[in-house]
């Protein structure tokens, strides 16, 4: 298994205990020189806060590890394509380069609806790689929601 696949199986991991807590199951992991530094998962739900997304708890981790609000060569991986709030974390936390598993055609900000990491002048521009472990990561969202619809019937 090639590196990036290793690590997003590992925000495949967070994503899967959000879904446990009926969270929207998104993970993410922050990696500094090949190792883990941080790791999270949506706790919207559970804490009742909008701003408790994958990304936004991870960059807080890492922060908090490293000492420094800069996340320079930082790399993250994503089960979820972020939308423009973490969008906007990942640019100002100068994270070097983000990977995404599925994209989310509805209110993603790296590519799908729009690209804030990279379209516009912004000081720091993130490198965006998309596709890493797609069908996993499409699939535990796609399961999620369904699972979500039959519960209403």
């Amino acid at each position: 298994m090639k590196e990036k696949e290793k690590f997003m199986q590992e925000a495949i991991k967070e994503a899967k205990k959000a879904k446990e807590k009926l969270e929207v199951p998104v993970g993410c992991v922050i990696v500094k020189d090949g190792k883990i530094i941080a790791r999270a998962h949506n706790l919207k739900e559970s804490k009742v806060d909008t701003t408790k997304h994958a990304e936004i708890l991870a960059i807080q981790k890492a922060s908090k590890k490293l000492k420094a609000w800069r996340l320079l060569d930082c790399e993250m991986y994503v089960t979820l394509e972020p939308c423009p709030m973490c969008a906007g974390a990942i640019i100002q936390s100068r994270i070097k380069t983000i990977y995404i598993g599925a994209m989310d055609e509805k209110t993603g900000a790296c590519g799908s609806v729009l690209n804030l990491l990279q379209d516009y002048a912004f000081n720091h521009i993130v490198e965006v790689e998309k596709g890493i472990e797609k069908e996993k990561c499409e699939k535990i969202l796609k399961d999620f929601f369904k699972e979500i619809r039959q519960k209403k019937k």
